[in-house]
């Protein structure tokens, strides 16, 4: 199947401390995943030219909703940065529980059953439940009128990207890179702007534990572009927070990148030797699909499939 060749490209710059000058961050997200060995990643069939005709519609829909969402909540939170940061991170946990849904609900039919998808995103989740927790003790959440915008966009977006993921994986995973580029250049501009007023400001409690303290597994295995154990974050300040808070919606594009070629996602945590059990048994290795469509299109046995099984 054809992948995403346009990512969501930014322009960025990485602010660093005791340095004058500045460093490009990323021209675009790119869309790999860490591997521990030889093991290259599976390369996709050539594109036909109506393949290349449905993943530049399937985009132009992914940037003209997000730029439409992105119109709304400039509007409506044009000078109040926490309340807008609590609900982009309401709504960006979104895609992960809807992914997970629906390989859940393919692994029940035996569709579908590569658990490395379901491990990343989860801890992508449990990354952006944790920005959410900072945000709703930075008071992001305070005002009623902010929380019931973010929870009900959180339900509409919900049921949209279940239906998206199971007509198109790739779609979906393109529309939440380009949710998570929104996300990381916000962030970005935020900490250009008040990086001097955050350094005098305290971290909240909960950003330290979440990045310093405890077993940090679940840290790593969403940053699947990255070696487990790379990237330890220092928390000194309010500063220290929010730009590692940007650096994590990086990585989440590169994540997201990376599912747009299917079968391309592994875990941080998962070596070649584990790839035969990784995926409950030799019996449901072949059990892999992209989309509602195809799954209900492998699951019928092909003619010759049935004669080969009666010799």
């Amino acid at each position: 199947m054809f992948s995403s060749t346009k990512p969501c490209s930014v322009q960025a710059t990485v602010l660093k401390e005791n340095e004058d000058e500045k460093v490009v961050a990323e021209e675009s997200f790119r869309p790999s995943t860490f591997t521990h060995g030889p093991e290259a990643s599976p390369q996709p069939s050539p594109p036909t030219e109506l393949d290349k005709w449905v993943v530049k519609l399937e985009q132009s829909v992914n940037v003209f909703l997000t730029d439409s969402v992105v119109t709304i909540l400039d509007a409506l939170y044009h000078d109040r940065d926490y309340a807008r940061f609590y609900v982009l991170e309401t709504i960006a946990r979104v895609p992960y529980f809807a992914f997970i849904s629906v390989l859940h609900l393919y692994e029940s039919f035996g569709w579908w059953r590569r658990s490395d998808y379901i491990k990343v995103h989860f801890a992508e989740s449990w990354n952006e439940m944790h920005h959410l927790l900072i945000m709703e003790d930075l008071g992001g959440n305070s005002w009623w009128p902010d929380r019931f915008l973010a929870q009900h966009m959180a339900f509409f977006y919900y049921i949209m990207t279940v239906l998206m993921y199971a007509l198109s994986p790739r779609m979906a995973y393109h529309f939440s890179e380009c949710v998570e580029n929104h996300a990381f250049e916000t962030y970005d501009k935020f900490i250009k702007a008040r990086g001097e007023d955050l350094k005098k400001m305290p971290a909240p409690e909960v950003a330290v534990k979440y990045y310093t303290e405890g077993d940090l597994f679940l840290f790593d295995e969403f940053q699947t572009s990255r070696a487990p154990n790379s990237r330890r974050p220092k928390i000194e300040n309010l500063y220290d927070v929010f730009m590692n808070i940007r650096d994590d919606e990086a990585e989440h594009c590169k994540t997201m990148g990376a599912c747009q070629t299917h079968g391309n996602l592994r875990s941080p945590h998962s070596y070649p030797e584990d790839a035969s059990g990784d995926d409950f048994g030799s019996e449901f290795r072949q059990a892999d699909c992209e989309g509602v469509a195809e799954c209900l299109d492998k699951s019928v046995p092909s003619p010759s499939s049935k004669q080969k099984q009666n010799i």
